[in-house]
């Protein structure tokens, strides 16, 4: 993981703080974060939320053939992914130093303590075991992810429940969850991850260590604990030597938290179960707290219809008389007017630029009017001499045209004209016709 390196004076800062006993979130020394359990809908889903530090876990099954040198031991599968979407310093696809380190805690924690029963994944000796997954996903990144997943994993694993099956002969039927009810895993004990985070050589040590706080520290030291004080793994990173009374000291914190983390689980898996068998709300959209805008409820009350035309009365009569009102249109500016009190009209006057528009719009229109005005006058005139005058049609032919004149002049000049016109040379174009047929 490539994270942004703090500058000197972050660092003097943080450690400044350590020496006094004082850290940015305002716990003390042997504080842990408030840890929050939430489970999914299916069996086996669940996050934990360690700060703001959240694992999602994810456990699955499937039937698969055994290992050659234990026949009738099922599988454990583990693998824990760290996406950009936890920490833009991420890679994905990558197998960072980090993630090698968690995997291989996370397997001795949960796999090498022989927390759960092996042997009863065991469907069909040699042939048949139950392979359990489980999928850890970094969600957001603020330190101690050893942690939170630790924890998300042995939530996840207690939280599960696989198919039941039953053998007869060479047959392995597998039922749904609606024909029987899916079986838990068999866990023995609950082992979970502690981790400490030392200063100055060992000097100042501190629980649950932040991410600022794990950038400055020198090393670290993660002890795996169940509830019974039996240390089921435990490992040191970053090069301090640590003596035998700073390893004994972090034993025994290990133990109270382990104690207080296990009573958590155990509730968190007793409320899920029991909402559940009730029917009640469970999942991750129910876990959300609830943030709703509300409004105040009135409860309905009766409303007396009675005497109704008294209280009007009496309402109209103790009113006051309305106000004088204009009847005519009030003209505050061109194409705008206003019929009531007389109060200016909410619109406004009219800017100069919307004035100058309106002006320019009645200057065209008035000029069009002129113009087509102008136009009706002249062809009316052109109309009238063709009356007076004798209309001569030439044929190449030399035949006599005869044209038919309405009695009442026409109101339109333009359509009667070229219906005329229209008319003639209809009339010629069909004795063309008949004299070109009788010459054939």
């Amino acid at each position: 993981m490539k994270a942004t390196p703090l500058s000197n004076c972050e660092r003097r800062f943080l450690l400044r703080a350590i020496e006094e006993r004082k850290r940015l979130d305002g716990r003390q020394c042997y504080d842990y974060r408030n840890v929050r359990i939430s489970f999914g809908v299916d069996y086996g889903c669940c996050i934990v939320e360690l700060g703001k530090t959240r694992v999602l876990a994810q456990v699955s099954c499937e039937l698969v053939p055994p290992k050659a040198n234990r026949p009738t031991e099922g599988i454990l599968f583990f693998n824990l992914e760290l996406s950009p979407m936890a920490a833009p310093g991420f890679e994905p696809g990558r197998q960072t130093e980090l993630l090698v380190r968690v995997n291989r805690l996370i397997e001795r924690c949960l796999r090498n303590s022989k927390c759960i029963d092996t042997e009863s994944l065991c469907v069909v000796a040699g042939e048949k075991v139950w392979q359990i997954r489980l999928d850890l996903h970094l969600l957001n990144h603020d330190g101690n992810i050893v942690d939170a997943a630790s924890i998300a994993g042995i939530v996840a694993l207690c939280h599960f429940r696989r198919p039941d099956v039953s053998v007869q002969g060479e047959e392995v039927t597998v039922y749904t969850p609606e024909e029987r009810d899916p079986v838990p895993l068999s866990i023995h004990h609950m082992p979970i991850c502690v981790s400490f985070a030392f200063f100055h050589q060992g000097t100042y040590l501190l629980v649950d260590p932040s991410e600022r706080e794990e950038r400055v520290m020198d090393g670290v030291l993660v002890i795996a604990m169940n509830k019974h004080q039996e240390i089921c793994t435990i490992q040191s990173s970053g090069g301090i030597m640590l003596v035998k009374d700073q390893v004994l000291r972090c034993s025994k914190i290990t133990a109270v938290k382990v104690a207080e983390m296990t009573e958590l689980i155990q509730k968190a898996l007793e409320n899920d179960q029991k909402a559940r068998k009730e029917g009640g709300k469970f999942g991750f959209a129910e876990s959300i707290p609830n943030q709703k805008i509300t409004a105040f409820k009135m409860e309905s009350a009766a409303v007396d219809t009675n005497n109704l035309e008294e209280q009007a009365e009496e309402i109209i009569t103790k009113a006051d008389p309305p106000a004088e009102v204009f009847t005519n249109p009030i003209l505050h500016t061109p194409g705008t007017a206003q019929i009531g009190e007389g109060i200016e009209n909410s619109w406004g006057e009219l800017e100069e630029s919307e004035r100058e528009e309106v002006v320019e719009e009645e200057d065209e229109s008035e000029a069009a009017g002129f113009e087509d005005q102008k136009m009706e006058t002249e062809e009316t005139s052109t109309v009238e001499k063709t009356k007076n005058e004798p209309i001569v049609l030439s044929d190449s032919e030399e035949e006599e045209v005869v044209i038919l004149e309405p009695q009442e002049p026409p109101k339109r000049t333009r359509t009667q004209t070229s219906s005329k016109q229209e008319n003639t040379s209809k009339k010629t174009f069909n004795k063309r016709r008949r004299k070109k047929r009788a010459a054939y």
